[in-house]
């Protein structure tokens, strides 16, 4: 048997026998929400409880660091250097998750606590992004069990923040760029294309979120005794969304339209499956004409209204308010210039007569635009072994169409990456009843054990 068929079977023998669930779920037992709930202490206890022996058993020489931005989740650094002659792989998790949402789940689950119900297994955090980077530690250690070695250097850094915006994380990548200098980072989180077939992603859509505001007066009054000599804040809030998109979700703000969608691009999208979901049906004719569903999620813009106010919709007056908000969301793709977002909106609105609308953008969590380049050697290396382990071709796209801080390791460390998500799109992230087929955690355990295996070879 080889070091490689070793290895895999390394890997297959931890599922069989239970200690991959079980160390996995010792990771999901630490509630590690960022949006408030627990503190940057308690977000630390997931370093120290939870990841510190693994990185013995792998060798890795690790040490926490105080976020540069006060009060903020801590981060981690690690590494291990097998030889200076040695590629470096820097690997990228975070384990903080959205809040637990407890009482919301199906009934017997306490998303703290992992729980197999037929055949997937679900937990806070399984998908988003404790169970993506618990399953590339555990293939890195089937390599070295076996293997003796890895055969590439490997540093790795941690966040707590990352569904908080992953505050001062472009500051410690600037910070302790020497420390994290690699030749690539090679990383999982977000879904795959098709949950059978292995991904391939370069980066992510950016994301800026700002709020358009409406305000006239302090309180609201009587519309029938006023109605028709007070502006309605939320008629002229209307309107002035109505100028954004039109009314199939076309983009109508030029600078809002990116200039990347290259043939290159659309000859990776072309090849991926039509169907986009086994379970929602798209809405064909939304969005950009003339694109497919697949240019439109990974090639394109987006806009979307998160949420919007007057009044009280559950306990209405008959009274014309004084105010009314939205808060707004664009998904960018490389090839948008995020600093003129704001400034052409802003064009926009006063072009059609809507100076009144206000623009806000505190307290926005962005998300640059970037990706590794198709023509990257580093893909073509990983590209190839993923096939030759799945047996026919993979699924390639330029970008991941969520956000994720992708360019604090393009643009501040200057490395390729090479994002191979463990997820689905039906794992209901962010939401009750976050899970994992048990058949794919399986599975990309086992495949990942051979992509470094032979990244090392």
């Amino acid at each position: 048997m080889s070091t490689l068929e070793k290895a895999i079977q390394f890997s297959r023998n931890s599922f069989a026998n239970g200690e991959f669930i079980q160390r996995l779920g010792s990771l999901i037992e630490i509630v590690t929400d960022s949006k408030g709930s627990v503190s940057a202490q308690v977000l630390r206890e997931y370093y120290t409880k939870g990841l510190f022996n693994i990185f013995e058993e792998l060798g890795i020489k690790s040490k926490i660091i105080d976020n540069p931005i006060n009060d903020k989740p801590p981060f981690l650094i690690g590494t291990r250097i097998e030889s200076p002659e040695y590629k470096t792989i820097l690997f990228y998790g975070h384990g903080d998750t959205v809040p637990l949402q407890t009482g919301d789940w199906y009934e017997g689950i306490n998303p703290s606590e992992l729980k197999v119900i037929g055949d997937k297994i679900y937990g806070r955090g399984i998908a988003d992004n404790k169970g993506q980077h618990f399953i590339n530690l555990m293939a890195l250690l089937s390599v070295l069990k076996t293997k003796k070695k890895l055969g590439f250097n490997l540093k790795l850094i941690f966040e707590m923040g990352e569904e908080i915006g992953s505050p001062g994380l472009f500051e410690l990548c600037e910070l302790y760029k020497e420390d994290l200098k690699s030749d690539v980072l090679i990383a999982s989180d977000g879904p795959r294309v098709s949950v059978e077939v292995p991904t391939i992603f370069l980066g992510s859509r950016g994301a800026v979120n700002f709020e358009l505001e409406v305000k006239y007066r302090s309180g609201a009054h009587h519309s029938g005794n006023w109605g028709g000599v007070l502006r309605d804040p939320a008629i002229r809030l209307s309107h002035a969304l109505s100028l954004i998109t039109d009314k199939n979700g076309e983009i109508l703000i030029d600078q809002w339209k990116p200039n990347s969608l290259t043939s290159e691009v659309k000859d990776r999208l072309k090849v991926l499956p039509t169907t986009i979901s086994e379970t929602l049906d798209i809405d064909e004719n939304w969005g950009e004409p003339g694109l497919t569903p697949n240019e439109k999620l990974f090639g394109w813009n987006s806009f979307s209204i998160l949420a919007i106010k007057s009044g009280d919709i559950d306990v209405p007056v008959n009274a014309i308010q004084p105010s009314a908000k939205a808060l707004c969301q664009l998904r960018f793709v490389v090839g948008t210039e995020p600093l003129k977002i704001i400034s052409s909106l802003r064009k926009h609105l006063d072009k059609y007569g809507f100076a009144d609308v206000e623009i806000i953008t505190e307290n926005a969590i962005n998300f640059e635009a970037s990706r590794t380049d198709l023509s990257s050697n580093w893909l073509k290396k990983v590209e190839q072994i993923l096939q030759n382990f799945h047996g026919g071709q993979i699924h390639v796209i330029p970008n991941l169409a969520g956000s994720l801080p992708n360019n604090c390791f393009t643009d501040i460390l200057k490395i390729p990456t090479i994002w191979i998500p463990h997820s689905y799109k039906e794992c209901s992230q962010h939401a009750p009843n976050e899970h994992l087929p048990i058949a794919l955690l399986e599975q990309s355990l086992i495949l990942m054990t051979d992509l470094y295996w032979n990244l090392g070879d």
